[in-house]
């Protein structure tokens, strides 16, 4: 193999590349969530400790629906991360692809629809996690 033929296959794994990147932004954004979902939370365990049993119904839905937020947030963030490395195990597969002249397409493909399977999935998740905020958010409102 000359370096000549290996600049298509560099070419076609900026995709990937790419698609990492973004991913990565992603994650930043998904763990700064979990981690104010936490802060939240042990926030309102504080204050559940201080309010009378009368007052502590809200507190308490709150922070059930943090606990919810916080299992969303968690497999969202483990979803994007496989999605990273199945685009990080598709340039890889790009590579051995051209380097032992395989000529199947299957196991690109796979490796390809997975990773965007992940990061359809991670993304859906992450709306749901928006939305429980929401609810969260009028919970506040209505007390």
């Amino acid at each position: 193999m000359q370096l000549t033929d290996l600049i298509p296959i560099l070419q076609v794994a900026v995709g990937p590349v790419i698609l990492i990147s973004g991913v990565g932004l992603l994650l930043l954004t998904m763990t700064n969530q979990l981690g104010r979902v936490i802060n939240r939370t042990r926030e309102f365990s504080r204050a559940l400790r201080t309010l009378p049993a009368e007052d502590a119904d809200g507190v308490r839905a709150q922070l059930a629906i943090l606990l919810v937020r916080a299992r969303v947030v968690r497999a969202s963030i483990a979803l994007a991360s496989v999605s990273a490395l199945l685009a990080a195990c598709l340039i890889i597969a790009l590579f051995l692809s051209a380097i032992l002249d395989v000529t199947s397409a299957v196991p690109v493909a796979i490796l390809f629809l997975a990773c965007l399977g992940a990061l359809i999935v991670s993304l859906l998740l992450f709306i749901y996690d928006v939305n429980l905020s929401l609810r969260a958010l009028r919970l506040d409102v209505e007390e």
